[in-house]
């Protein structure tokens, strides 16, 4: 899938996998169109022997040698084929319906969870430009665009090419003359159609970006529904709603002017060779040179191939709405992945000892350095405290250990190695982390505290619960810890939902335990009892504490003080303090001391 190919070619390349089904589904296209122009044939051969009886053109040429000369078995045999007929248009009809709806589902399915699954292995800078809306509107209403082309669109194209093809052999080998007439229109109508395509397509692009901003400013206002109602914007955001959805409603408008012009554009092109086969057909029959039954046949085949052909415009739609919401989908697919899960050293996350090594380590957001000339050992085992003002660059420099980005400069060490050339999926499963707004899945509390340890035993989800101080609260509620919590945990207070990914973090049992501001948004009790928590967890383990708070670290073995992405300062609590710099100042500021 290249980025300059068409989007058609980079939607079957990708369904390479489906190819065979895709075949099978072609042939039972085929096969349907070719027993759904029969009764045309039919009806032609049934006037010609009404007309003609023994003299018609079926039973001189081809009943003959088997004896079949009476009007009335040839109308016998003219029912039974047209019930065998019938038969097979139906069956294949069922059968290309059955495999062209799987095949879109098939499809559909497959492209979902291999977006989603390459959009989580991105890196954070790439969310840093996208907006969670927009990326929702590819995952469901661009594959769902995509779905409804391969169930619908992709066969009408197959038939109308098929009958194309089959009416106008049965028109050339009756009526060669008809046939170049009947068939002229034809040219006209797939370059019209192919017209209005190539304009459509920037238009169904927008249309399918303006969806996309529909998609992410609802998406803002219902994770912020709290906050509006607090200021009372309900007004002000359903404005900004209207003006999204108008945005969406014009620029839907504008390709629909343009798609509602295809039908009667081609709807005169057939008026005219339609026309010309009934009068000039007619003319022939009158005059001999053209049999009854060979009339009726033109006339219905004529309707047959032409009057589909009306449907081009609702393909031609179809086509340019999924080929805009292929591009998207497929776009945001190949996105490169800048940091790789699958390669690197495997290690043990279990058995390592989480000795951290920083060396010159330098990050800048854009334009803006985070961090600057970062260089420190932190030996297994310790508790290491990172305290500063905000924007210092404290959470970046854990980011910057989760891999989450690549530093411009310097790197990180995890036990004598280099992260860069771990495996990503090691290196993370070997550390717990909690951050100051933790997800919360909308499943149970038990499941909650198990996210990210497959397996666990109802014991050990009890005895982190217990180590966490989660148990007052869990076997208050009604299910205890069979109580769903609700979309990202909004049915438990902040603390609670901390102290469920404290205990999920326990659970997990890390050689490296990461707490970024994890107590920064939590009641004194809360604080409290995560401080608890951590004293018992963190002993003969690797602890960071990314805290605001300096009162939750003074135990730690050791706190480094960043301002503008720089350590000022590095000790123990009372050393610092003792020192009189800025980390005394700030501790001052904090207890109220002049």
């Amino acid at each position: 899938m290249t980025s300059n190919a068409h989007p058609l070619q980079s939607l079957l390349a990708y369904a390479r996998a489906h190819r065979p089904q895709i075949r099978l589904a072609v042939l039972y296209s085929v096969l349907n169109k070719f027993f759904d122009i029969l009764p045309e044939v039919l009806i032609g051969a049934a006037v010609d022997v009404v007309v003609r009886g023994e003299q018609s053109f079926l039973a001189r040429k081809i009943l003959v040698n088997v004896g079949i000369t009476d009007t009335w078995q040839q109308l016998l045999l003219l029912g039974a084929l047209n019930v065998a007929v019938w038969g097979g248009e139906s069956l294949f009809e069922y059968l290309l319906e059955l495999k062209w709806r799987g095949l879109a589902q098939d499809i559909q399915h497959q492209l979902r969870l291999d977006t989603y699954a390459h959009v989580q292995k991105l890196e954070l800078t790439f969310f840093e430009n996208q907006r969670t809306g927009a990326l929702m509107s590819i995952l469901n209403e661009d594959i769902n665009q995509i779905e409804r082309f391969v169930n619908g669109g992709a066969t009408q194209i197959i038939q109308v090419l098929c009958s194309s093809l089959m009416v106008s052999a049965v028109f050339f080998a009756l009526q060669p003359g008809i046939a170049l007439i009947a068939l002229l229109p034809i040219p006209l109508i797939l370059f019209g159609a192919f017209w209005f395509q190539k304009r459509l397509a920037p238009r169904y692009t927008a249309v399918r970006e303006a969806a996309g901003d529909v998609s992410a400013r609802l998406n803002n206002n219902l994770l912020g529904l709290a906050t509006i109602k607090a200021y009372t914007t309900e007004d002000f955001e359903s404005e900004h709603i209207r003006q999204a959805s108008d945005a969406y409603r014009g620029a839907n408008a504008r390709a629909i002017r343009l798609s509602s012009a295809i039908t009667p554009v081609i709807r005169m092109a057939i008026l005219a060779g339609f026309t010309a086969t009934l009068v000039y057909g007619g003319w022939l029959t009158l005059h001999g040179r053209l049999e009854v039954g060979a009339y009726s046949v033109l006339v219905f085949l004529t309707q047959r191939l032409l009057w589909p052909m009306t449907r081009l415009a609702e393909v031609a739609d179809m086509y340019q709405r999924s080929m805009a919401a292929t591009a998207r989908a497929l776009g945001l697919l190949g996105t490169p992945i800048r940091i790789r899960y699958d390669e690197g050293q495997h290690f043990a996350p279990q058995q390592a000892r989480a000795a951290l090594r920083f060396e010159n380590l330098g990050f800048a957001y854009a334009e803006q350095p985070t961090l600057q000339n970062i260089s420190l050992d932190i030996a297994a085992g310790q508790t290491v405290a990172f305290v500063g003002s905000t924007g210092s660059g404290k959470s970046t420099l854990v980011k910057l250990l989760l891999r989450f980005y690549e530093p411009q400069q310097g790197r990180i060490l995890f036990d004598g190695r280099a992260i860069a050339e771990l495996n990503l999926q090691d290196l993370r499963r070997a550390i717990g982390y909690v951050a100051q707004d933790s997800f919360l899945t909308d499943g149970t509390i038990a499941e909650n505290i198990a996210y990210g340890t497959p397996g666990a035993s109802d014991a050990q989800i009890r005895a982190a619960a217990a180590q966490a101080e989660c148990l007052e609260f869990i076997e208050r509620l009604p299910l205890g810890f069979a109580t769903r919590v609700g979309e990202r945990g909004q049915k438990l207070s902040g603390g609670q939902r901390q102290r469920l990914a404290l205990a999920r973090a326990i659970l997990k049992n890390p050689p490296l335990l990461i707490l970024d501001e994890a107590t920064s948004a939590v009641d004194n009790e809360t604080e409290a009892a995560i401080q608890r928590s951590l004293a018992i967890v963190s002993r003969g383990r690797t602890t960071l504490v990314i805290a605001h708070r300096l009162s939750t670290v003074r135990q730690a073995d050791a706190i480094h003080l960043l301002e503008r992405g720089r350590i000022v300062e590095s000790g123990r609590h009372e050393e610092l303090l003792a020192r009189g710099g800025a980390y005394a100042a700030l501790w001052r500021l904090q207890t109220g001391e002049a």
